[in-house]
């Protein structure tokens, strides 16, 4: 039995241009211990529904996951994929939870770009390069510093206390910024306004080496310019609820679908044909799910527009690492 494991940003296979990072679902056999990812390229249609249980995935640790011990059941409207017990387990080796202070690995410093007047700060494995910056889905992002663990930390306090610069943004704040994206021109110059001033803030960490200012964009690789203004949201699963659609772009653990047809609140079994045609799913909540082929083309997972709102519980911060 294969259950959903969530979002995945790899690499492309080797010989493809670049090997950019293509986003996909990932997928954990517990009975095989094995795993694999589909790729969820743009223009690719996907018709599945919920079935059985959302199910807690346990704990993934050098590369292997560890099945939560009690089956613990999840709700199927959150974007997290552990039980309570198996949070505190991952979070007990934890560079995210300050749990793990002694890892000799480098660490890089970075400012991610998600919007005019949305830049954070956070640090990420120097071993990973761009990959986290992806994962969050960072509009543009430009590195500022290398070093030891301790270093980066003290970085990216430095940055926190002497010019209030975030390390966090909720998903309602990214969704909102991405829909008035300011040219690539500008983008730039807020993200190079920023490393000038990090850079001279006295008290820099002397074991962290400065970086020069690079700027890298990610609005091709996410397909933002085929995101509409208006979307709707899609909200979390369950048992028996279908979605059908077309995968319109990816960002971060968003992905973008064209509906097929939607069953409106209060529509009854007919599809509705007033909302929004591109809605966003938040991938995570497909996480500890099996699924199977839908049965229909209508899609019956709950549909907000932007006015309802996000639903309880949706718009917590993604792992920081």
């Amino acid at each position: 039995m294969w259950r959903c494991t969530g979002p995945r940003w790899s690499r492309g296979a080797p010989g493809t241009a670049g090997r950019r990072f293509e986003q996909g679902l990932g997928w954990y056999c517990a009975e095989r211990g094995e795993e694999r990812v589909s790729p969820l390229p743009a223009g690719k249609v996907l018709a599945f529904a919920a079935r059985g249980e959302r199910r807690c995935l346990g704990v993934r640790r050098g590369g292997r996951w560890t099945v939560c011990p009690y089956g613990a059941v999840l709700a199927g409207d959150s974007a997290r994929d552990q039980c309570a017990s198996c949070a505190r387990l991952d979070r007990s080796r934890s560079v995210a939870a300050d749990t793990m202070a002694d890892d000799p690995r480098p660490y890089g410093v970075y400012l991610a770009y998600f919007g005019r007047g949305l830049l954070k700060v956070g640090i990420t494995a120097a071993e990973r390069g761009p990959a986290r910056l992806v994962e969050q889905g960072a509009v543009a992002y430009a590195w500022l510093g290398r070093g030891p663990l301790m270093a980066a930390r003290r970085a990216e306090a430095l940055l926190g206390s002497a010019l209030a610069v975030p390390d966090r943004f909720g998903k309602t704040a990214k969704r909102a910024a991405r829909g008035a994206l300011p040219p690539l021109g500008d983008r730039r110059a807020e993200l190079a306004h920023l490393h000038d001033a990090a850079r001279e803030l006295p008290g820099w960490p002397e074991t962290l080496e400065p970086v020069g200012f690079e700027c890298v964009d990610h609005a091709e690789l996410f397909g933002l310019g085929r995101v509409p203004a208006e979307v709707a949201e899609l909200g979390g699963l369950a048992a028996g609820e279908e979605i059908v659609g077309e995968v319109v772009a990816g960002v971060g653990s968003d992905l973008y679908l064209r509906l097929r047809d939607v069953r409106l609140p209060g529509a009854g079994e007919a599809p509705g044909g007033g909302g929004p045609q591109v809605a966003v799913l938040d991938l995570r909540v497909l996480s500890g799910w099996v699924l199977g082929a839908a049965s229909g083309t209508v899609t019956t997972v709950p549909v907000r527009g932007r006015e309802d709102g996000p639903a309880e519980g949706h718009d917590g911060q993604e792992g920081l690492f």
